[in-house]
């Protein structure tokens, strides 16, 4: 049986990420009480194993914060019984949650008359730090829309299917700031830069001159074996600990040429039936 708990800051993009695990075929609850979880674990999960076979299960701070402080008793708890659980932690940078807040003028569930929102946000990430801790997966979704969030949640959870591991490739620019999400960081803006040469300045790394001019760098080809060795090396250590998701970012200064080449030419090199190869582009619109 599957268990996913999917939690995080309010206005990160919870509901839809379970809107898009029921797409996939997943039995969703939105904001079931820390409280009931086991309740719910022995009388109805284990009761009905084919309908509950996989479960996602909505847990953020509408919760009480006495219950969350005791999340990793429970954690151990639905382990203890076989259940396969794996945890996604939902966040955004505060000026996104702030924008995202004044946009639908939605409340947010910690907030009153003497808490504003900036004090609420706050809170909220200190009481689901125990949630956050246990995460096997942390999304940014700062720069994410709706619909890219809906594929990434496909692409790394939804649909995933016996292989080892989701490696997902993402590139970035530095200037936007360093993903939130990330596992490993690597910075190629030591690296000759497309940018410079006129008829080059408005292509990506997926445009065929950029490719070939990058190709023809001797030192973008050294990062790219140096970076190739490391994941090479790592990745089955992270798969003997357990670990179902690695996310390798690889930055340059906007985000648009040496990065992308990068990304694009490590996900060719470790696609393989063993590995869910996942890649995303944050600053190509």
């Amino acid at each position: 049986m599957k268990l996913l708990i999917v939690s995080g800051l309010s206005g990160s993009g919870k509901s839809i990420a379970l809107d898009t695990l029921e797409d996939c075929g997943y039995y969703c609850i939105d904001n079931l009480p820390v409280t009931l979880l086991e309740d719910f674990i022995c009388h109805v999960m284990q009761v009905d194993k084919k309908t509950y076979a996989k479960t996602a299960i909505g847990i953020d701070a509408r919760n009480q914060s006495e219950s969350l402080v005791n999340f990793s008793e429970g954690l151990d708890l639905i382990r203890s019984k076989g259940i396969d659980c794996e945890i996604i932690f939902m966040q955004a940078e505060e000026a996104t949650l702030l924008k995202r807040y004044s946009e639908t003028r939605r409340r947010h569930p910690l907030t009153d008359l003497n808490i504003p929102l900036v004090e609420a946000l706050k809170i909220e990430r200190e009481m689901l730090t125990p949630i956050a801790r246990h995460a096997s997966v942390v999304i940014d979704t700062s720069r994410t829309h709706y619909h890219q969030l809906r594929e990434l949640i496909r692409d790394q959870i939804g649909e995933r299917d016996v292989r080892h591991i989701s490696l997902q490739f993402q590139s970035f620019g530095y200037k936007h700031g360093v993903p939130l999400d990330a596992d490993f960081v690597f910075d190629a803006r030591s690296l000759p830069n497309p940018y410079w040469i006129p008829e080059l300045r408005g292509l990506t790394g997926k445009d065929q001159p950029v490719i070939d001019f990058l190709n023809e760098q001797s030192m973008v080809a050294e990062l790219f074996k140096d970076i190739t060795g490391f994941l090479e090396r790592w990745i089955p250590q992270f798969e003997a600990e357990g670990r179902s998701y690695l996310t390798v970012a690889i930055g340059c200064t906007g985000g648009q040429h040496r990065s992308v080449y990068l990304v694009d030419s490590l996900a060719r090199q470790f696609k393989s039936p063993l590995l869910n190869v996942i890649v995303r582009h944050r600053e190509l619109h």
